[in-house]
């Protein structure tokens, strides 16, 4: 029998299915409903690593020589957005938050890119703002978007879409 191959985050993937762990729903400060959920056994907070194999399968069937692994969904999650803020989405993994980028104005170190969707996904008019968990542009987002958890809402600031 082969060795286990490492899992995303350098240790052994588990044997067994992992533990159950529970979904608290409080209400925030602001009168919304957060959802706490413990880290999973990788350390990458619940519900985010399975919307990372959710994506990787789905490109895996539709661009089959694309060969974007898991691994590499889970490294642009973590730098980009710290996987979602921690976790911090709702029971259907939407962001408690919008994530934003920077303003893409040309400022030192930024690059200037001009407003591609009316404010439509960033609230900026004139420049564009990298949108969602993984920080798509919205330029980008209009022509790849799909709707990864078929809620009918090809939104970027879903884990199970923008994943």
């Amino acid at each position: 029998m082969p060795a286990p191959v490492p899992g995303v985050d350098g240790g052994t993937p588990p044997t067994a299915a992992p533990p159950v762990v529970p979904v608290v729903e409080r209400t925030s400060p602001g009168g919304g409903t957060v959802v706490d959920r413990p880290a999973s056994v990788s350390g990458i907070p619940a519900p985010v690593p399975a919307a990372y194999r959710r994506a990787a399968l789905a490109l895996a069937g539709s661009q089959p020589g694309c060969g974007v692994p898991v691994s590499l969904l889970t490294a642009i999650g973590k730098v980009e957005s710290g996987h979602a803020r921690g976790g911090r989405v709702d029971a259907g993994g939407t962001t408690v938050e919008a994530i934003l980028g920077p303003r893409l104005d040309g400022a030192p170190g930024v690059a200037a890119i001009g407003d591609t969707d009316l404010g439509g996904l960033d609230g900026d008019a004139r420049w564009d703002r990298a949108v969602g968990p993984m920080q798509f542009i919205p330029g980008t987002w209009a022509r790849w978007a799909t709707d990864g958890n078929g809620d009918g809402v090809a939104g970027p600031h879903n884990v199970h879409v923008a994943g």
